[in-house]
């Protein structure tokens, strides 16, 4: 995969699968991403990095649309939190320009909740470096510098994937 992801091929992969916001199949778009989440999730919790570049293009891809990417926000609880946290800091450094910036806030979420501050506000910076004006990584931003308590986040994210699943299921 190294290989891969420094070739045009890779990003143009990735970009097959990114959502126009405004696009005639976007539900089933959505669905797909987080369907492809899931998926890649499992192979993350039985310990091994996923061997399937496609699976991996179209979660990165799908992560450029808002509702996938806070699936992705809400979609590990504390078993599952380790396979998660492995396989965003995988896709932060595979992910090629452009599809960075919603990894990035995912990872900086989970490392915030770890207690991992300086991870935390590592990722924001790629997400920056990625995308200077991305909304979440501004809202982040300003939640951990005020302090917010990591369970209050968890509380919020609990909160909120319901609402978000629904939305992209039905």
């Amino acid at each position: 995969m190294t290989t891969a992801v420094s070739t045009r091929d890779w990003r143009d992969e990735v970009t097959q699968f990114w959502i126009a916001p405004d696009g005639e199949k976007l539900q089933q778009e959505q669905q797909d991403g987080a369907t492809a989440l899931m998926d890649l999730s499992t192979e993350f919790t039985d310990g091994q990095e996923s061997k399937d570049h496609e699976l991996i293009a179209r979660v990165i891809g799908r992560m450029s649309d808002i509702q996938v990417r806070d699936f992705a926000l809400g979609s590990y609880d504390e078993e599952s939190f380790d396979a998660y946290f492995s396989m965003w800091k995988h896709l932060i450094e595979i992910a090629p320009d452009g599809f960075i910036a919603p990894i990035a806030t995912v990872l900086a979420a989970m490392a915030y909740e770890s207690g991992d501050e300086v991870l935390a506000y590592q990722s924001l910076e790629r997400a920056f470096g990625d995308t200077p004006d991305y909304p979440l990584a501004g809202l982040l931003r300003r939640v951990f510098t005020a302090g917010w308590p990591a369970q209050a986040f968890k509380s919020m994210r609990a909160e909120l994937h319901p609402k978000v699943t629904s939305h992209i299921f039905g």
